[in-house]
C-alpha cells in the first residue's frame, strides 16, 4: 500500500460549524444538574408544581386515545399537527386572549422552544438584528444566537419595554430588524408585564416601521390579580405577527405540545418545511392526549384556576419572606402572575459569586447575568416560586437572606 493510501494512525479531528462557537449551554440547565439533591431548596428552574399535574386526567385521556383509535395515535401524522387540536387552539385564542386565527395558520410544535428555533431557522441570517426586552428570556437568546443573530436589548422597566427606546433601537440598528420578540405577560426572568399604555405604544412603533412582532405567551393564563390583557398582537392591524403558546405551564411540560400561529401564511409555509427537516411532526400520541385533556368545556379553566390559587399563595409567601429576611438595600418585583420574580441586590454584590455561598447553605437561584444583553447587571437574580412548597419557600428565603447579609457585611 502506498503512503498516499495508508490509513491515518491518529483520530480524525472534528470540524464543527463556525456557528457552534457562539452556542452556550443554558446557565439554568447547568445549575439544575447540581440541585437534584433533596437537601437543596431550589428556586432555580422554571418548573411548575409536579403535584398539580393532571395525572389522572392524562391517564384517562391516554386510555381514550389508545382505545378509540390507537393505531392512528401511534402512526406518523401531518407536520402541521392534529387538526382537532389546531381548531381548539383557534377557539382558545379567541376566548382567552381575543386573538383571531385560522387553523390553517397554526402549527403544533414540540414545545415553544422549538417554535423559537424554527423562527430563527426560517428568518435569520448571520448578523440579522433581533430586538427584545432587556433582560430577556435565556431560551430565546440561545435560539436566536444559534443562527448568529445580532440581538439588541431594548431598555425595559417595571412596565415592560419602553416604546421610545424601541424606536431609537430601530433607528440605530445597523440593519433593518427582522423582528421584535417579547413576553408581554409575567416576563421571564423579571415577572413584569407590559402595561396597557406600553402595549399601544409598542404596536404603534411596530406599525410605523412595518416590524414583525413575535409574542411569546407561556405564562399569560397564570394570572393571580389585575385585569386580564388581550394578546399584544390582537390589535396588530396590518402589523405582521407570530404568537407562541404552550400547554407546558397550564397542563404539563412533559407533553411538549405547543402552538406557533402567524398572520403570515408565508411564515407558516416556511416553518412547516423547516419542521419537516427537524422532526417530521410533533408526537401524534401526545397531541391527541393533550386534546382529550382540553376539549371538555370548562375542564382546562377549572385546572388553571387551581394552579393560580396555589401559585398565588406561594408568591405571597415568597414576597413576605423576602420582606422579612432580605437585608435593606435589596429590592424585588411583585408579579401579578406567572412563575418568577426578580431580585436586585446592592451594586457591589455579584450574584454568580453569591450562588457558590448559597449552595453551601443548600439554597439555589439563577444569577441574573445570563439574561442580560450587552453589559450584564451582576447584582440581579431570578427566583421561581411555583415549584417549592410553602415550608421550603420560607426556609429557602431565610437561608438566602442570611447569605446576602453575610456578603454585604464583608
Amino acid at each position: 500500500m502506498s503512503p498516499a493510501t495508508t490509513p491515518s494512525q491518529g483520530r480524525a479531528s472534528l470540524a464543527f460549524a463556525t456557528r457552534t462557537s457562539g452556542m452556550k449551554p443554558s446557565a439554568i440547565r447547568e445549575i439544575l444538574k447540581v440541585t437534584e439533591s433533596p437537601e437543596i431548596i431550589s428556586f432555580a428552574g422554571g418548573l411548575p408544581a409536579p403535584e398539580l399535574f393532571p395525572v389522572e386526567s392524562a391517564m384517562m385521556a391516554a386510555a381514550v386515545v389508545l382505545g378509540g383509535d390507537g393505531a392512528a395515535a401511534l402512526q406518523y401524522s401531518t407536520t402541521e399537527g392534529h387538526r382537532p387540536l389546531r381548531e381548539w387552539v383557534t377557539r382558545h385564542l379567541v376566548d382567552w386572549v381575543g386573538l383571531s386565527a385560522d387553523p390553517g395558520r397554526v402549527v403544533i410544535t414540540h414545545g415553544s422552544q422549538q417554535g423559537l428555533d424554527l423562527l430563527g431557522k426560517v428568518l435569520l441570517d448571520p448578523g440579522d438584528v433581533v430586538l427584545t426586552e432587556n433582560p430577556a428570556y435565556l431560551g430565546a437568546l440561545q435560539a436566536f444566537g444559534a443562527y448568529e443573530a445580532n440581538i439588541v436589548g431594548v431598555a425595559s422597566d417595571s412596565e415592560g419595554i419602553r416604546p421610545e427606546a424601541l424606536r431609537e433601537a430601530i433607528d440605530r440598528a445597523p440593519r433593518r430588524p427582522k423582528f421584535l420578540y417579547l413576553i408581554p405577560n409575567f416576563q421571564n426572568p423579571t415577572g413584569t408585564s407590559l402595561s396597557a399604555d406600553r402595549r399601544l405604544g409598542v404596536m404603534r412603533v411596530a406599525a410605523e416601521h412595518g416590524l414583525l412582532v413575535v409574542e411569546d405567551d407561556p405564562y399569560g393564563r397564570l394570572r393571580f390579580e389585575g385585569m386580564p390583557q388581550p394578546a399584544l398582537v390582537a390589535s396588530a392591524g396590518d402589523v405582521p405577527w407570530v404568537y407562541l403558546g404552550t400547554t407546558s405551564k397550564i397542563l404539563a411540560p412533559g407533553l411538549r405540545v405547543a402552538w406557533f400561529v402567524s398572520s403570515e401564511r408565508s411564515i407558516i409555509e416556511k416553518v412547516v418545511t423547516a419542521k419537516q427537516a427537524t422532526d417530521l411532526h410533533t408526537s401524534t400520541f401526545t397531541q391527541r392526549l393533550a386534546y382529550e385533556c382540553v376539549k371538555v368545556p370548562g375542564a382546562l379553566e377549572q385546572h388553571v384556576a387551581r394552579l393560580c390559587e396555589v401559585y398565588s399563595r406561594r408568591r405571597d409567601l415568597m414576597l413576605a419572606a423576602l420582606a422579612t429576611h432580605m437585608p435593606e438595600g435589596c429590592t424585588w418585583t411583585r408579579p401579578e402572575g406567572g412563575l418568577f420574580l426578580w431580585v436586585t441586590l446592592p451594586d457591589r454584590l455579584d450574584s454568580l459569586q453569591l450562588l457558590h455561598e448559597a449552595m453551601k447553605a443548600k439554597v439555589a437561584f439563577v444569577p441574573g447575568e445570563s439574561f442580560w444583553i450587552g453589559e450584564p447587571r451582576r447584582n440581579t437574580l431570578r427566583l421561581n416560586f411555583s415549584n417549592a412548597n410553602e415550608a421550603q419557600i420560607g426556609e429557602g428565603i431565610a437561608r438566602l437572606g442570611a447569605v446576602v447579609g453575610a456578603a454585604m457585611a464583608r
